[in-house]
C-alpha cells in the first residue's frame, strides 16, 4: 500500500521521455512535482513543436515510429516513459507473434516496441475516454495484455488471477473537474511499473481521484473581462446554430450550441482538439453593447446583440491549467504562445493537450511508488 514518504527517504529526480508530446502538458505536470526531469521528447506536428520550443527551449521534432528515434531512445538513460498516443483499431488476428501481430500499424505498437527495448521503470499512458469502449473493449484489453503479459509490467487497477486479468474499466478514468478546473473532461490513464521492481503480493492504492484545492472554482473566475470583437458571433451564425439545434433535437441526438456561463457554479463542456470547430459547445454571454451591429473582419452579418461569444484561447489555456497555474514563476505567469501561432492552432493545441493538474497528481503518486520500491518500503 502507498505510504507517505519519510524524512529519511532519499529523494531523486527520475528522468522522463515525452512521446506524442504536443505542447508538453504531460511533461509539465511531472515537472511541477520537482521529482522528474525530461530528457527526450517527440512530436511531429510542426506548429505544436513551435509552441513546445517556445515554452521549453528545445525542439521536440522527432518521429516515434522511426527507427532512428527508437535507436536514440535506446541510447538515452531514462526511467519513465510518458505518452499520450492516438487511439487506433487493432488487429484481432492474434497469432504467435503477440503484440507484433495485434498492434502493428498502430502508434501503440511503437510505444510498446520502445518499452520492450528499453524497459523503463514505469510509464504513464494517456488517451481519450472512448479508449475503454473502442472496438467493444477489445482495444483496451489488447493494450493491457500487451503491457502485462508480454512486456512485464504491473498496471495500477489490474489484478492478475491465474492468468486472468481482472479490472473495472472505469477505474482508469479521471475527470478534470475533480482536479480543480471547471471542465467536463474525462480521460483514460494507464500507469504501469516494471514487475521486477514491485514486491511480491504488493497491492496498489487506486490512482488519485481529486486535487485538494481548486485552481478555478467555476467559469466566472477564468473568463477574460474584455475580449476582441472577433470572438463574438454574428447574428447569422447564431441563427444557423439555432436551426441546426432544432433540426438535430428533432432527430433525438442533441446537437447544438450551448451557453455555459449560467448559474452559480458553471463549468465548460470538454474542449476539442479540432482547430476550434466545436467552440459552439462552450459559448459564453458577456455583454458588449459597443460591438452590437458591428461588421467585423470576414463576418458578413453584424455581431449579435445578445453578447454571445466563443471562449478565447487564453480561457481554454486556463481550462487546461496552462495559464495562471502551471507556468507561474515567482508570482508571474510565463505561459504564452509564439506570436506566429494562429488562434486556430492555439485552440487545436490546447484541445489536444491534457489537464495539467490531473497529470501532476498522477506524477506525485508515481514518485511515491518509485521511492517505495527503491527503498524497500
Amino acid at each position: 500500500m502507498t505510504k507517505p514518504l519519510t524524512t529519511n527517504t532519499t529523494i531523486q529526480q527520475y528522468k522522463t521521455i515525452d512521446l506524442f508530446c504536443g505542447i508538453g502538458g504531460i511533461r509539465k505536470g511531472f515537472e511541477l512535482t520537482n521529482s522528474f526531469e525530461n530528457v527526450l521528447s517527440a512530436e511531429v506536428d510542426k506548429y505544436a513543436c513551435m509552441t513546445y520550443e517556445h515554452l521549453y527551449g528545445e525542439n521536440p521534432q522527432n518521429d516515434v515510429t522511426s527507427h532512428e528515434f527508437k535507436e536514440r531512445v535506446k541510447n538515452t538513460n531514462y526511467d519513465v516513459l510518458l505518452a499520450g498516443f492516438p487511439c487506433q483499431s487493432f488487429s484481432i488476428a492474434g497469432g504467435k507473434k503477440g503484440f507484433k501481430d495485434t498492434t502493428r500499424g498502430t502508434l501503440f505498437f511503437d510505444v510498446a516496441d520502445i518499452i520492450k527495448e528499453t524497459k523503463p521503470k514505469a510509464f504513464l499512458l494517456e488517451n481519450v475516454e472512448g479508449l475503454l469502449r473502442h472496438d467493444k473493449g477489445k482495444t483496451f484489453k489488447i493494450i493491457l495484455e500487451t503491457l502485462i503479459n508480454e512486456l512485464g509490467y504491473k498496471i495500477v487497477g489490474v489484478n492478475e488471477n491465474n492468468g486472468i486479468l481482472e479490472y473495472n474499466a472505469t477505474s482508469f478514468l479521471r475527470k478534470t473537474i475533480d482536479f480543480g478546473l471547471p471542465q467536463k473532461r474525462v480521460r483514460t490513464y494507464i500507469m504501469g511499473f516494471r514487475k521486477d521492481l514491485v514486491p511480491k503480493g504488493y497491492i496498489f492504492d487506486k490512482l488519485p481521484m481529486k486535487r485538494d484545492k481548486p485552481i478555478f472554482n467555476n467559469l466566472y473566475e477564468l473568463l477574460e473581462e474584455d475580449v476582441s470583437a472577433k470572438f463574438y458571433l454574428s447574428e447569422q451564425y447564431i441563427k444557423t446554430l439555432e436551426k441546426h439545434k432544432a433540426t438535430h433535437k428533432a432527430k433525438g441526438n442533441g446537437f447544438g450550441y450551448k451557453v455555459v456561463n449560467i448559474g452559480d457554479n458553471p463549468i465548460s463542456n470538454t474542449i476539442l482538439a479540432t482547430g476550434g470547430s466545436g467552440k459552439e459547445r462552450n459559448l459564453v454571454i458577456q455583454e458588449k453593447p459597443e460591438y452590437y451591429g458591428m461588421i467585423f473582419g470576414s463576418k458578413k452579418s453584424p455581431i449579435n446583440d445578445q453578447g454571445i461569444r466563443v471562449m478565447t484561447p487564453l480561457e481554454w489555456a486556463r481550462l487546461q491549467g496552462f495559464k495562471d497555474y502551471a507556468f507561474m514563476r515567482k508570482g508571474q505567469d510565463t505561459f504564452s504562445f509564439p506570436t506566429t501561432i494562429s488562434d486556430t492552432q492555439q485552440y487545436k493545441q490546447l484541445g489536444n493537450s491534457v489537464s495539467i493538474p490531473v497529470i501532476e497528481e498522477l506524477a506525485k503518486y508515481m514518485f511515491i511508488q518509485l521511492e517505495e520500491f527503491k527503498n524497500g518500503i
